[in-house]
């Protein structure tokens, strides 16, 4: 499985925000995006995630192209994508409640009904999922406590959770550990880790150099309105191919 971007170009307000993007994320690795704020990364993986349609080129999951897709198969690929936002915004209900809504929503009405009515008996469904998720972020112990009761650290690993329980087949996430201090951001990362064991394909936003070389499988550059250079992590920092990436990465090109 693959979900790959082709010459996708996208703005807003007559502003050119990415222009001949291609990037591509495949089962079971991490690619990180790197640039700087402000570049787009965050408007890249919301057309990665099908929230938004690029004004010109393609995007393609599993090699079919998505908005050419009658709505109805559209709708199947953006459920097989999970998205973590850089803010964790979670339901006024307990973490349980909140990690299995991702599973409820991808329920037909049918298996919601059966869903609701194993809950009335006391038999289990949906919540094994979550607790495996919750175990994955170190939150199994939370699982009944109210989300609002949650440091900012724990709710961001909620919310990673609830995007894992449907096990997606590809994973954005959009600057996730940028708010948190170093306890939940190694949390994180070695979910990511595990996500990508899982062979989910996993896609990075962040601006945070380290990071990107702890975790990433490949490393992927946006700088102005173009990825300029996408490859494997070691070669990325140790000898990239376009000067302007070596710049970046030395913080020597500040934008």
């Amino acid at each position: 499985m693959t979900l790959e971007a082709t010459a996708i170009h996208y703005g807003y307000d007559d502003e050119t925000v990415l222009e001949e993007v291609s990037l591509s994320v495949d089962r079971g690795e991490v690619l990180a995006i790197i640039g700087p704020s402000g570049v787009g990364k965050s408007t890249l993986l919301r057309l990665l995630a099908l929230f938004d349609a690029p004004d010109h080129g393609r995007i393609e999951y599993d090699r079919n192209e998505v908005w050419t897709a009658p709505e109805r198969q559209r709708l199947e690929y953006r459920r097989k994508i999970g998205m973590v936002f850089q803010e964790p915004s979670l339901f006024d209900a307990n973490v349980r409640r909140n990690v299995t809504y991702g599973l409820r929503v991808r329920q037909s009405w049918h298996d919601r009904l059966r869903h609701e009515v194993a809950s009335l008996v006391g038999q289990t469904n949906g919540t094994s999922d979550a607790i495996d998720a919750l175990e994955t972020v170190g939150m199994a112990e939370q699982a009944e406590q109210d989300a609002s009761s949650l440091s900012g650290g724990e709710a961001q690993r909620v919310a990673f959770a609830r995007a894992l329980a449907y096990d997606p087949d590809v994973l954005l996430l959009d600057e996730p550990t940028s708010d948190l201090d170093p306890r939940n951001t190694a949390v994180i990362e070695d979910a990511v880790q595990q996500a990508r064991n899982r062979g989910i394909g996993v896609a990075v936003a962040t601006h945070d150099m380290h990071q990107a070389e702890r975790i990433a499988d490949r490393v992927a550059v946006l700088l102005g309105t173009d990825v300029i250079e996408v490859g494997e992590t070691e070669q990325m920092f140790d000898d990239p191919a376009d000067e302007r990436t070596r710049k970046f990465i030395d913080g020597e090109l500040i934008y």
